[in-house]
């Protein structure tokens, strides 16, 4: 007799109701990313320094629970603010403001999702921009820039200037986890407010 190839049917199950409180939220989410993205190793960053730690954020950010986790507390930071969208630089940005759309979607507080490509497309419409439906702009929005992993704040300032040049307005750069190595002083010469979840130094002095 041949056998089913349909799923289990899975119960229905509340999806984050209740909310985890942020401590809750906070904690454990640091220890997904602590045992998923975090090791040490000699590697070469994106800012083209070499370093003895890294973190690699995509096995969180893809994980079903770090991923709901990550949109809780993004949109906590969010909170308080008047924010229109979230995105950043492909690809560390893409899972997150994936995420966050959801989420805020499902509490009715919705913020549109976008990512900025690193090059434009050279075919179809050349966007720089995914993620707005034909004839949508980020003009006049208000717009908090998320990345995974922050060092000297290059990657996320490409995107800061794309976004720029759609007419957006910046509210805050967002870091998952910022390796405090420059990234707080350069967003700060340009006078740009940057926030952080997590601090390299909450994972090196465990």
């Amino acid at each position: 007799m041949a056998m089913s190839s349909r799923s289990p049917v899975r119960s229905p199950v509340p999806i984050l109701d209740p909310l985890p409180d942020i401590g809750s939220a906070r904690a454990r989410l640091r220890d997904i990313i602590h045992d998923r993205s975090f090791g040490y190793g000699e590697v070469k960053l994106a800012s083209g320094r070499v370093s003895h730690f890294y973190f690699n954020l995509k096995p969180t950010m893809l994980d079903a629970e770090g991923a709901a986790l990550l949109a809780r507390l993004t949109l906590d930071a969010l909170a308080g603010e008047r924010i229109d969208c979230i995105g950043g630089l492909e690809m560390g940005a893409v899972p997150i403001a994936g995420a966050v759309a959801q989420l805020s979607h499902m509490i009715g507080t919705p913020v549109q999702a976008f990512f900025v490509r690193k090059q434009p497309k050279d075919h179809g419409a050349k966007l720089s921009i995914e993620g707005l439906m034909p004839g949508e702009s980020l003009r006049g929005k208000r717009v908090v820039i998320v990345e995974d992993v922050t060092t000297t704040g290059g990657s996320a300032m490409k995107a800061i200037e794309a976004v720029r040049d759609a007419g957006a307005e910046i509210a805050f750069v967002l870091s998952i986890v910022d390796r405090e190595e420059g990234a707080a002083e350069a967003f700060a010469a340009k006078d740009l407010d940057f926030r952080v979840l997590y601090r390299a130094a909450e994972f090196l002095n465990r």
